[in-house]
């Protein structure tokens, strides 16, 4: 055995004995009823065991800022785990608080020089309070409990159980009820009056709750202001200032953004975020904003004016819950402290579209500026990715709308895509409920015989494809094309606004193919562009609708660029196909000459491969011969002029 293990041994043995000895005459002078108690308190204690560092999280962490109503400890916060400040200010010249039935009196406490409260009620609060002032504390708790502060004083603990005083430490940092008839585990309420240094700075209030443990580890003792509850049940890290910061606008507090005002229930209002939102014709804009001070705090009461250009209307409300109604001038005032407010924009003119900047201050500080749009009435329409059409067809293709009008797979099929703008080139959205698609009868014929606009819009955003609207026409079985126009008509109104006219080309399928390069010769380094022209049975353009099919393309010494042998890949509007292709590309062993290649498209089995011949050549960095006699000639005749110029200076000088 290690020397001195024997002597510790004796001294551990001789301490338990001892406060075995102690312990059994305590329980000799015990009444049965105490004894009843104290075993009672062993159980609850516990519990505790090996928990003697923070309390659990809170079920609710709810607190009131400053200035509302106190918090009712008695339906929020967690037992022996929250600790809340009374709100309320006094009118006095210090805090209050009641003497008895802490948790029926708590919510007319009072505080003093109270700024400023954080939310919640756990260990990581936080309060702001001008020096020398006082804060009335309560808790609901279950166990003994302390208050411990590291600056101030404490005052007016009131114990948590009948028949209890309260023992402070010398410099009233400390304060525990002193428990004469025994401990209650029940919840029951607790307060004090905690006083502010009058020193600047930062300082703690800690409640303490549980049992203190004797060092044994097998019996729990009461607690007194040098072995108080271990248990950190709840926390304030209060903030002393000399002077408040409060009472002016602090943009760090408050929040102001633009929404759309679909506000319900569980909505976080104003939500500090501007809404991406697009408002149709005679919608409205809203701006939601909350006015606080450095501590987070209402402002008092003052101006709030808001001011929109471009004639908007505006009108400002007083109720976060509830719409306000359209304003009638672009200017509007309202007295108030800005406690979750408002403001609504429309337009002056239904169906002409606004863009405004709304400009927001309290007492003269603006506070807040916003940019809105507000979209008019269908004022013209676009029609665009126009393809060619199959004879005797009236659907389209899928494929022509998804490669032409956004890559993306999901939209219908159609040979056209229609945009409504409004008088401001804004992209209105045109859904079924607000107008109809027609073609003008008036430019129909016997080629291009009906027009409709299938897949109708569903949003206004660029940011997805749902703007386009889809359409196709219905060709007879006569190849030709027709110059052709759409309307809109809006239900509401009546009004109708016609397209330009496009045109619209009817055409059989893929027939036969030919190939060419955009010229006969390259150099090494540049891009060859190959087109594919396909034909009908007939020798027109081929439509956009039936896809050519697979093919294979044999090119020596170039290398595709965009070339993909896709068999679902369908024509350009004329019924052609472009690749560029790079002269040299990847070939190491680059070699100039005359080459022919092979074009196949094997599913159209009405012809055989198309050929295509082209010269290539190597990039050359040699001067040619011309150049340099073209460049020494110009220097020679350089030189000339400076020599007669020298001669006639020579013969000035000479006169």
């Amino acid at each position: 055995m290690p020397p001195g293990n024997g002597i510790r041994r004796s001294k551990d043995l001789r301490a338990r004995i001892r406060k075995f000895l102690i312990l059994t005459n305590e329980r000799k002078q015990m009444s049965k009823t105490t004894i009843r108690k104290r075993i009672a308190l062993t159980a609850t204690a516990a519990l505790f065991a090996g928990m003697l560092t923070v309390a659990s999280a809170p079920v609710s962490s709810a607190h009131n800022a400053v200035g509302s109503a106190n918090v009712d400890a008695d339906t929020t916060g967690t037992i022996s785990a929250s600790l809340f400040v009374a709100t309320l200010g006094s009118t006095g010249t210090a805090a209050t608080q009641a003497v008895h039935n802490v948790l029926t009196n708590a919510l007319g406490f009072t505080s003093k020089g109270l700024l400023a409260k954080d939310t919640s009620s756990g260990t990581a609060q936080t309060a702001t309070v001008l020096a020398g002032g006082q804060l009335s504390l309560y808790a609901e708790v279950n166990t003994a409990i302390a208050y411990s502060v590291s600056g101030g004083t404490l005052s007016s603990v009131l114990p948590h159980v009948a028949g209890t005083v309260t023992t402070y430490n010398s410099s009233n940092t400390v304060a525990v009820p002193t428990y004469t008839s025994g401990l209650a585990t029940s919840a029951t309420g607790t307060a004090a009056i905690w006083t502010a240094p009058s020193t600047a700075g930062t300082y703690t209030i800690s409640l303490l709750t549980g049992f203190p443990q004797d060092a044994n580890a097998s019996t729990y003792s009461f607690p007194t202001t040098s072995t108080p509850p271990s248990t950190l049940g709840a926390k304030i890290t209060v903030t002393v200032v000399a002077a408040s910061a409060g009472g002016s606008y602090s943009a760090t507090y408050s929040a102001c953004n633009t929404a759309q005002y679909t506000l319900t229930s569980s909505s976080t209002y104003p939500s500090g975020v501007d809404s991406s939102a697009i408002i149709a014709n005679d919608g409205a804009w809203f701006i939601d904003f909350d006015l606080n001070d450095a501590y987070n705090a209402n402002l008092s009461a003052g101006n709030i004016v808001a001011t929109a250009t471009n004639g908007a209307l505006v009108n400002i409300g007083t109720d976060a819950g509830a719409t306000p109604t359209a304003g009638t001038a672009s200017t509007d005032t309202n007295y108030s402290n800005g406690s979750d407010h408002n403001v609504i924009i429309t337009q002056p003119t239904s169906g002409a579209p606004l863009t405004t900047t709304v400009t927001l201050s309290y007492n003269g500080t603006v506070f807040c500026t916003k940019t809105v749009t507000i979209r008019g009435k269908v004022a013209s329409l676009s029609v665009g990715n126009v393809g060619t059409q199959s004879l005797s067809g009236s659907t389209g293709s899928s494929i022509w709308i998804e490669s032409n009008a956004g890559t993306i797979s999901g939209l219908p099929a159609g040979v056209f895509t229609v945009v409504a703008l409004d008088s401001a080139g804004n992209i209105v959205s045109t859904p079924s409920t607000l107008g109809t698609y027609a073609a003008v009868a008036s430019t129909l014929t016997t080629t291009v015989q009906a027009i409709s606009v299938g897949t109708r819009s569903t949003t206004a955003s660029t940011s997805t494809y749902g703007f386009y609207n889809v359409g196709a026409w219905t060709c007879g079985d006569t190849a030709g094309s027709s110059s052709v126009k759409i309307k809109f008509t809006t239900s509401g109104t009546g009004e109708t606004v016609e397209s330009p006219a496009f045109t619209a080309r009817c055409a059989g399928g893929a027939y036969t193919y030919t190939a060419s390069f955009d010229k006969a010769s390259y150099k090494q380094g540049e891009i060859a562009k190959l087109t594919v022209q396909f034909l009908d049975s007939k020798g027109n353009k081929a439509n956009t609708v039936s896809a050519p099919g697979a093919s294979t393309l044999t090119l020596p010494m170039l290398t595709s660029v965009d070339y993909a042998s896709s068999a679902t890949a369908v024509t350009k509007t004329d019924g052609s196909l472009v690749f560029s292709w790079t002269v040299g590309g990847t070939d190491t062993a680059f070699t100039a000459g005359t080459y022919t290649g092979i074009v196949n498209y094997s599913a159209l089995t009405a012809q055989v491969p198309a050929t295509v011949t082209y010269t290539l050549k190597s990039a050359s960095t040699d001067v040619s011969f011309t150049e340099v006699l073209k460049s020494v000639v110009a220097l020679i005749a350089s030189i000339n002029k400076q020599i007669q110029s020298l001669q006639r200076l020579i013969l000035n000088r000479k006169r």
